[in-house]
């Protein structure tokens, strides 16, 4: 197999039908115009990745695409530590039923479902809820709710490791309804505490954050 990078002239939002042969040549470029518009999970280590992840690149029979980060945790992935799937960018690359998405992900990450519901939400944008949740599968390959638990994962992520405030001031600030559940959350996600990544937060340890195969 050519492992040369040769990059299609394609919209970034085309990356979402997940053309394997596709994603692999934005993998080997590490093309930054796909960052956030589609995941690179390495099942042979539990991680995922963004596509500008600088670790040594993992074998191709051990790698999945996946259109969001939500879809890669619900397949039982963690996010990388050295990339930060968190800090990803939201592609802008939307049109048509893709707008929709982009403002219900503009809302979620608003806190729209940390309180509310996808009820709540769909009626919203103007569309029922089942519709929503059709959009979401195809565009993101995850649901409204699993796309918002990632996001206050990430919100939490993002405080954990960019400020000094206390785990209960980072639960409430990233939207979860008690400590308890984000304690839970941030444990299923990175199979460690709050407490665990903090202290780690600067210096990234082998075994977690080579995504090699």
């Amino acid at each position: 197999m050519d492992h040369a990078p040769r990059i299609q002239d394609l919209p970034p939002g085309e990356a979402a039908e997940l053309d394997p042969a596709f994603c692999e040549r934005v993998r080997y470029a590490r093309d930054p115009a796909y960052d956030g518009v589609i995941f690179i999970g390495v099942h042979s280590t539990g991680i995922y990745c963004r596509p500008v992840c600088p670790a040594r690149q993992p074998l191709s029979r051990n790698v999945r695409y996946y259109r969001s980060a939500a879809a890669a945790e619900a397949a039982g992935l963690r996010p990388c530590l050295r990339c930060r799937p968190e800090t990803a960018p939201f592609s802008a690359a939307w049109n048509g039923t893709r707008s929709t998405v982009g403002r219900a992900l503009r809302l979620i990450e608003s806190g729209s479902l940390d309180a509310g519901d996808v009820g709540s939400l769909a009626a919203r944008l103007g569309i029922g809820p089942r519709h929503l949740a059709r959009l979401f599968r195809r565009h993101l390959g995850a649901s409204p709710t699993s796309v918002a638990r990632t996001a206050r994962v990430q919100r939490a992520k993002r405080l954990i490791d960019g400020t000094d405030l206390p785990m209960t001031e980072i639960a409430a600030q990233a939207g979860f309804a008690s400590l308890r559940s984000f304690n839970a959350a941030i444990q299923e996600t990175y199979r460690c505490a709050p407490t665990e990544l903090r202290r780690r937060r600067g210096a990234v340890t082998a075994a977690a954050a080579l995504p090699s195969g």
